[in-house]
């Protein structure tokens, strides 16, 4: 009975020496890995390194690692940087790096911003565009073909011909209408804003103010015709100007003409007195 209790001491005791040696090397497995392991860690740390940076976070803080040459340094930070998306796990919260192509995205299979040369569509950076879509080169993404849009032709205009509505029988009547949504770089191009057509009226006289172009003018030369006479001045009773020569010759050629006329006249009154 004695040697029994005594043979169960030694088994516990060698059960316990055992357990004690396997926690000394996994501590010693530690420190080889982590020498500098530190619990006052600054900048959100929760567990820190002398030459890894963080190795660990305070709760809600983002781990990420930072490239510094050749070298990888661990920081935590409160949201992950452009270029990363963060990703929440029971143990750890950290940063994982977007696609190649992608500027910054929400997850690893949706990218919110793509890098130059490429453009966004549904959450892909794509080359070109697919067919039916047209790229935006200034937010650099893939959006619809936009068509242009007119507004409803307005009423015909008053039938008109050189500005005037009277004083004619044939003349032109034009309607316009709006662009109310202009054309994308693919889109149909706008058609035209205004018509022109022949229209026939019934003619009538303008009214006293409603003459045209023409008409007024007519009115202006008449009025300076009338100046220009009342400008003349009368010579009656004045001498009468310098004669050329042959102005001269052909009044004494009309005043011999008349008197020669005058001396028949008078022959024939006195052939008829004699009788």
């Amino acid at each position: 009975m004695h040697l029994r209790l005594i043979s169960c001491f030694f088994i516990i005791l060698n059960f316990l020496e055992y357990i004690g040696s396997q926690n000394a090397s996994r501590g010693r497995r530690q420190r080889r890995m982590h020498p500098n392991v530190s619990q006052g860690c600054q900048g959100g740390c929760a567990t820190c390194s002398d030459y890894n940076g963080c190795l660990s976070c305070k709760p809600k803080l983002f781990f990420v690692l930072e490239r510094i040459g050749m070298k990888q340094i661990g920081v935590c930070l409160s949201s992950c940087p452009s270029g990363y998306y963060g990703t929440r796990y029971p143990d750890i919260n950290k940063c994982t790096k977007c696609k190649a192509d992608c500027d910054t995205c929400f997850n690893k299979n949706f990218c919110t911003k793509c890098k130059n040369g490429f453009y966004l569509h549904l959450g892909k950076c794509l080359d070109n565009c697919p067919e039916g879509l047209e790229a935006n080169n200034h937010t650099m993404e893939c959006v619809s073909i936009v068509h242009c849009e007119a507004s409803e032709w307005s009423p015909w205009s008053p039938c008109t011909k050189k500005g005037k509505t009277c004083g004619f029988k044939r003349g032109t009547e034009t309607r316009v209408r709006e662009i109310i949504q202009h054309p994308s770089a693919k889109g149909n191009l706008c058609p035209p804003t205004s018509e022109t057509r022949k229209c026939t009226v019934q003619r009538k006289k303008c009214q006293k103010g409603e003459r045209g172009k023409k008409g007024r003018e007519r009115k202006r030369k008449k009025l300076n015709k009338e100046e220009n006479k009342d400008a003349i001045p009368d010579n009656k009773g004045l001498e009468p100007s310098r004669e050329t020569p042959e102005q001269r010759e052909n009044k004494d050629k009309q005043q011999q003409k008349k008197r020669k006329v005058q001396d028949k006249q008078q022959k024939s009154v006195s052939v008829s007195t004699v009788q």
